[in-house]
């Protein structure tokens, strides 16, 4: 039986700013989050439906054998808030707080590492573990608030009511036993409000608690990997990685306070919000070294110039034309055929588009083009 309040310290000491501890179990969310997957909100997300991941759900023992403990713990990541002339500039992309800094994997999975070791060094027998940030086949947010961490809000987030939900969570498996177990915080502490939803500029969270992936511009930036969907491309604005409007609004943010971790502050301001038309001209090799280390590096130059495009398009300035009408030629399919919705937004770039069009062989960029000139 090992001592809650010893591991507590020792996270504590390590940089974790909430802990909690809950028996390895089955999320008791489980069953909503099927139903999620049953409507099919999970997007491309394939993954997340794999039989072998839903085994891992609904019994954590597939994941460590003999496993009696979940530990869960959190860092704060909230730094400062954009000036309102950066973070209304249409000329910049929009980056969520998330990736400001350096890539918080690198910084959370090696400290519960380091906990495991603390862990075994102070136990007289043998312990086995798994750790993970946001990679195992757990459902963390259901976890962290069974283990106390705070409720889930509308926007579907984990939320501390007295620190706001700007937090990367981290989960440790372990077989030990502990003294204590943490009470689970109360199921939401939302009530009647619903400014995450009515703020929602795509909709993605018309139902309470449920957010559809398809719609959301999390989603969109960062994990749909191909063509945008039309019809929510000008409901994006100058996001271009991620979005927070669900977590801005959130009356429970103003209790957020800056975060002592420094690695998750950004450089500059253009680390935040860089201009567009840079990002149009990013080669493979400006990408890498612009942005290794981060978050964004995992986006990849196509998926990020192609949100560049969108977000170019809604800015609608002709500054941005010859940019995107080199990307007409660009080896990407998709950045060709999204250069060609941006532009198409923009207007005065018909005979590059005509000239294009000639040359495209891909039907869907055919396709982009031949709207974007009517």
């Amino acid at each position: 039986m090992f001592s809650a309040y010893s591991l507590k310290q020792q996270a504590d000491a390590l940089g974790f700013n909430l802990v909690g501890i809950l028996r390895a179990a089955p999320s008791p969310h489980l069953a909503a989050f099927f139903r999620w997957l049953e409507r099919g909100q999970h997007g491309t997300l394939g993954y997340m439906a794999r039989e072998d991941r839903i085994a891992r759900r609904r019994d954590p023992s597939v994941i460590l054998p003999a496993v009696r403990s979940i530990i869960m713990v959190g860092v704060n990541y909230h730094t400062t808030l954009l000036p309102p002339h950066i973070a209304n500039d249409p000329s910049r992309g929009r980056i969520a707080a998330y990736a400001w800094g350096q890539d918080y994997h690198d910084v959370l999975l090696p400290r519960l590492e380091q906990l495991a070791a603390w862990l075994r060094s102070h136990s007289a027998e043998p312990v086995a573990h798994r750790a993970y940030v946001d990679t195992g086949a757990i459902l963390e947010r259901s976890h962290a608030q069974q283990a106390g961490l705070g409720f889930i809000g509308k926007n579907t987030m984990l939320i501390h009511p007295r620190h706001g939900s700007y937090f990367f969570l981290g989960d440790l498996l372990t077989d030990l036993d502990f003294d204590i177990y943490d009470t689970p915080h109360r199921e939401t502490l939302c009530g009647t409000c619903t400014r995450c939803s009515r703020a929602c500029p795509t909709d993605a969270l018309s139902e309470p608690y449920v957010l559809d992936a398809r719609r959301c511009i999390s989603y969109l930036t960062i994990e749909h990997k191909g063509w945008l969907d039309r019809d929510l491309r000008p409901l994006m604005g100058n996001w271009i990685m991620g979005c927070d409007i669900c977590q801005d609004v959130c009356p429970f943010t103003r209790f957020s306070a800056p975060t002592q971790e420094r690695s998750f502050y950004p450089s500059d301001i253009d680390r935040v919000a860089p201009p567009l038309v840079e990002l149009l001209q990013l080669t493979d090799e400006d990408f890498n070294t612009r942005f290794a280390g981060t978050p964004i590096h995992r986006l990849k130059r196509e998926r990020l110039v192609r949100n560049a495009c969108i977000a170019a398009g809604n800015w609608g300035s002709t500054s941005a034309a010859p940019a995107l009408e080199r990307l007409l030629t660009d080896h990407s399919a998709l950045l060709r055929g999204h250069a060609a919705w941006a532009l198409g937004r923009i207007g005065g770039s018909e005979s590059a588009l005509s000239a294009a069009l000639t040359l495209e062989s891909d039907d869907a960029v055919r396709a982009e083009i031949t709207l974007a000139l009517n």
